[in-house]
């Protein structure tokens, strides 16, 4: 199943247009301009088009390679005046969230828009388990907007990331939306998992969102091909057997859905599965994918 993500109620975010290895898109009152791997194909606007509309552009360089990976450098090109950090809100179905968006120096901005599916899938499940109490942990949480879908349903949620200053960005979005009491850790996810294993510990919500590549705050070293089937593995055991979710998404480029879907098949036998691709649907009428996706309920 191909799930789309174009959220025609979220009036903050709009994907314009996209092509020529790049994505121009609006987030609340500013454009911006970053590279995209997947758009292989050609732009409908013209350039000069693009340049007008936009605020700034993400300009990447890479130094001893051709592809995206940890030696990428690169900086924001202004075009026209904007500030560096701004707000947008996110609302739909009685789920209100505040996100801060920020310019930072590897191009991205604090938010995956195509995640909004996900925001509205952990909100309306978690509403309805254990009274609206349900205990979930978000691993490689970044800026937490999935943490923040939860504890506004009421969930007691746990929200790990390796990267101090991304866990902070997270605790801002949760006090400019209004909510409190997420539980944050900074930690190595594989480490934290192990530990909760043995603790014999349970969780009614559990939501994965690995890179392919990074670092643990003591550079642990994360390879997304070489720990995936073990965390899916630990990570399905801390799962409640009954009145669950479980939800893996796959950025890595090349990861078809039919990974999530055996995964699904060796850890998740008999439950509820969902799997598929995000994409995102831009003004000009193309789809952007933007990765895949695993969704269990019990």
């Amino acid at each position: 199943m191909i799930q789309t993500n174009t959220p025609t109620h979220w009036k903050d975010y709009e994907l314009i247009d996209c092509g020529d290895f790049e994505k121009l898109e609006r987030f609340g009152n500013y454009v911006l301009i970053r590279p995209e791997p997947q758009a292989v194909w050609s732009r409908k606007m013209s350039a000069d088009e693009w340049t007008n509309l936009a605020h700034t552009r993400f300009i990447r360089e890479i130094k001893g390679s051709n592809r995206f990976g940890e030696n990428e450098n690169g900086g924001w090109k202004f075009l026209k005046k904007m500030p560096q950090h701004w707000q947008i809100s996110y609302e739909n179905q009685g789920l209100k969230l505040n996100i801060k968006l920020s310019l930072t120096s590897f191009g991205h901005i604090g938010v995956f828009p195509e995640q909004a599916c996900n925001w509205d899938f952990i909100f309306d499940v978690s509403s309805k388990i254990r009274n609206g109490n349900p205990r979930v942990l978000n691993l490689f949480a970044y800026t937490g907007i999935a943490s923040l879908a939860a504890r506004a349903a009421g969930a007691d949620v746990t929200h790990l990331d390796s990267v101090k200053q991304v866990v902070t960005w997270a605790k801002e979005n949760m006090e400019i939306s209004g909510l409190d009491n997420i539980r944050w850790v900074v930690e190595d996810a594989m480490k934290y998992v192990m530990r909760e294993v043995k603790r014999g510990k349970k969780y009614d919500g559990i939501i994965l969102d690995p890179p392919a590549y990074g670092r643990g705050p003591a550079g642990e070293k994360w390879m997304l091909e070489d720990s995936l089937n073990e965390l899916t593995k630990l990570t399905a055991q801390l799962l409640e057997p009954e009145n669950s979710f479980y939800i893996l998404n796959l950025y890595s480029l090349g990861f078809s859905s039919l990974i999530g879907s055996n995964l699904a098949s060796n850890y998740f036998a008999g439950n509820q599965k969902e799997t598929g691709e995000f994409y995102l649907h831009s003004t000009t009428g193309f789809d952007l994918p933007l990765g895949t996706f695993l969704k269990i309920t019990r």
